[in-house]
């Protein structure tokens, strides 16, 4: 009797446990967004998505997310084997898996001396359309971009539903204050995008703060159970002060397999719009902008987009918004 009673319960724990795993696996969902040109939907293509899929969620690939992968040493380990020469023999194959249009690229594919070279590559001069009206803030990156206005008006705000506090976001109680009842919009590099970002206006920039911090994921797979992705990860901020629409704060996250975030701008100094600011190295990352109360006017349909839970895809030098006071 007492066997079959082990055994009866193994069963039930086995059942409960392929439920649970269901039940999880069942929340995955394919990424969608939105193409601006078009208006229309669009699926994205995710490398490494089923890797992502075990590790966010299944109960057993959140506790290697949590014991190992969130961690230093992996990224900066495999951010390393990406700038070694043999790691250039993995460029064709993400170029095809990805369809990377090559024609905008400055070098050609044997030209690059390692896998990191062609991911943080340099597109060609003028292929990227860039509205430099006074008034027109641009985008950053290529990137899909979500925004949230009057952010912090209640010390902090929800994002999808949760608690986003924007003190832990910078670090520094003053800048939160600062930035109370503000806009912020968040660009999502894929892997796949160019990965230099650029500034979004003329201004002064200051210089560069470092915050350390963990290395999860930051694709729609990980913020979609947990947001808080952007206040725990390695993240670094600058102050951009400008005349047209106030002084606009933009912060950098890292990620998994991100080797590094790396600033090619001078500090304290005068810069241009759409001029580098600095460059992500392997793996897709984040560009924050979080712009003062009653500066900036974001375009109604990137606003529009993100109030239905969809990013709106845009391009580095794409008008995204217009100062208020013209």
């Amino acid at each position: 009797m007492k066997k079959r009673n082990i055994i009866i319960l193994c069963i039930v724990i086995i059942l409960f446990l392929i439920q649970y795993i269901f039940n999880s696996y069942s929340e995955f969902k394919k990424i969608e967004y939105i193409d601006r040109k078009t208006n229309k939907v669009k699926v994205e293509n995710v490398p490494g998505e089923s890797y992502l899929k075990f590790l966010y969620y299944s109960p057993y690939g959140k506790l290697t997310l949590n014991t190992l992968v969130k961690n230093k040493f992996l990224s900066s380990y495999y951010g390393k084997q990406m700038d070694k020469e043999k790691s250039k023999d993995k460029i064709k194959k993400f170029v095809e898996s990805n369809n990377i249009n090559l024609e905008d690229n400055l070098l050609s594919l044997e030209e690059y001396n390692s896998f990191n070279e062609f991911f943080y590559r340099k597109l060609k001069a003028n292929v990227r359309v860039v509205d430099y009206d006074k008034y027109s803030l641009v985008s950053p990156a290529d990137s899909k971009v979500l925004a949230f206005e009057n952010v912090g008006e209640n010390d902090n705000f929800l994002v999808k539903g949760i608690n986003f506090d924007l003190e832990k976001l910078l670090d520094n109680k003053d800048l939160a204050k600062k930035y109370k009842g503000s806009t912020i919009l968040i660009f999502r590099l894929a892997p796949s995008d160019y990965h230099r970002f650029h500034f979004p206006v003329d201004g002064f920039i200051s210089k560069n703060t470092k915050i350390e911090g963990k290395y999860y994921s930051v694709s729609p797979h990980a913020i979609r159970k947990n947001m808080n992705i952007f206040i725990e990860n390695k993240r670094e901020y600058s102050v951009l002060k400008t005349i047209e629409f106030g002084d606009i704060l933009i912060e950098e996250v890292g990620a998994t397999m991100v080797g590094s975030i790396i600033q090619s701008y001078n500090e304290n100094s005068y810069v241009k719009k759409a001029s580098e600011k600095g460059y992500f190295k392997f793996g897709g990352s984040t560009v924050i902008l979080i712009l003062e109360k009653d500066k900036v006017k974001i375009d109604d349909d990137i606003l529009k987009n993100s109030n239905n839970g969809y990013e709106t895809k845009v391009f580095m030098g794409e008008k995204i918004g217009s100062a208020i006071n013209k």
